[in-house]
């Protein structure tokens, strides 16, 4: 209710130039974000007991807020009247510090509008799963904004160190980030990603699991220096995953949840009561004697290899809606079906993900699809919006 009500109030000055309280009252009034009884209630508010109206209170402490994030600007000379400012017309919308707000939520999770450190900072409850594709160390920032990679591992340290103290035992740290950063003017990969490996099991402990990669046909051909002219690096296809966890021996993973259908070979195998042959390979490592693979499972261990592409039907349906409706597009997105398969494979049903990075919120579509709970957060209003439009459009 407080974002709707930001929300609304940043709207009608984007949309509505210069105005007066009482303009602004009632442009609120015709969005729904306020009934006219709201302003015509009061109550005794402050020491001296007078009687103000609570929600004209509430407006005001908007504006005041929105002033100090440089939304919004008081016209000089003329009492009450305001305006949005160049940088809310043209830029992202950032929480300010310290500032948390809900910005909607369903049975099972909440979305919520603030910076990575303050909402996990917040979190009173066991975490089952930290799923989250944080911001690259890109050379050219994205309008999110981003660390570089000498500050990446820091960055990382800091956003997780609040996590690790709420982590449930055996519970999952996962980060999806980018392989496909190079020392500026040379072929030469960063190390950034196992200097941030080595950082998080020194400094907060955090036991890697496993490296899973996650293969995407999708991806778009580089590096173009190194690949395309210079000829020295292949094309890049794949983005890695990392795995970790507080208690390797207590992991709450479980592959079981999500094992995939049997090969039709395998089927057959099956049926005849597997091998009929002896065999040994790899200096005798590996032995196949008369009934190998011939028992009945449930199914195939997925492979650490995730073939999925970025072509994602939930993410085109979300482009098309935030496209009719002027939002900006979320510059780095993940599958849907890649989400899903991470979220049941590291957290059992019921318990707890957390995303503070959810650009357009598919690790929280994910979570509700898969019947786990998940606080998801991004320090951009206009993600929010992201995200509820997400909602809407699985939900119909």
């Amino acid at each position: 209710m407080q974002l709707d009500l930001f929300t609304s109030v940043l709207d009608s000055y984007l949309h509505g130039g210069t105005l007066s309280n009482d303009t602004l009252y009632g442009q609120l009034i015709e969005r729904g974000a306020l009934h006219d009884r709201d302003l015509r209630e009061k109550r005794a508010i402050g020491a001296s007991g007078q009687l103000h109206s609570p929600a004209k209170v509430r407006v005001r402490w908007l504006q005041q807020t929105m002033r100090k994030m440089d939304l919004i600007e008081r016209i000089p000379q003329q009492r009450g009247m305001w305006r949005a400012t160049a940088k809310a017309k043209g830029e992202l919308t950032p929480a300010s510090p310290k500032v948390v707000m809900l910005g909607f939520s369903t049975e099972l999770g909440i979305a919520v509008w603030g910076d990575a450190t303050e909402v996990l900072s917040r979190i009173d409850q066991p975490v089952h799963l930290f799923l989250a594709s944080p911001p690259y160390p890109l050379r050219t920032p994205r309008r999110y904004g981003n660390p570089t990679a000498e500050q990446y591992v820091d960055f990382i340290c800091s956003v997780l160190e609040p996590v690790v103290k709420t982590l449930a035992l055996g519970g999952v740290v996962s980060l999806n980030v980018s392989n496909d950063i190079f020392v500026q003017g040379s072929p030469e990969r960063s190390t950034y990603r196992e200097e941030m490996v080595i950082a998080l099991k020194k400094r907060l402990n955090l036991c890697l699991m496993d490296t899973i990669l996650w293969s995407n046909p999708n991806k778009p051909p580089g590096p173009v220096q190194w690949a395309s002219k210079q000829r020295m690096q292949l094309g890049v296809a794949y983005e890695p995953i990392y795995y970790f966890t507080n208690s390797p021996l207590e992991c709450i993973a479980d592959n079981r949840r999500i094992l995939q259908p049997h090969t039709k070979a395998q089927l057959r195998l099956i049926e005849r009561g597997g091998e009929q042959r002896t065999a040994s390979n790899a200096d005798g490592a590996y032995r196949i004697n008369p009934g190998s693979y011939g028992k009945a499972t449930p199914g195939r261990i997925q492979r650490n290899i995730l073939n999925i592409s970025h072509n994602c039907p939930s993410q085109r349906a979300l482009r098309e809606k935030t496209d009719a409706l002027g939002l900006p597009r979320h510059g780095a997105v993940m599958p849907l079906k890649l989400a899903k398969m991470l979220v049941e494979f590291f957290c059992p049903p019921g318990g707890l993900v957390v995303d503070p990075f959810a650009g357009s919120f598919t690790t929280a579509l994910a979570a509700e699809e898969t019947g786990r709970r998940w606080i998801c957060a991004d320090k951009h209003l206009e993600y929010l919006h992201l995200g509820r439009h997400r909602f809407d459009l699985e939900t119909v």
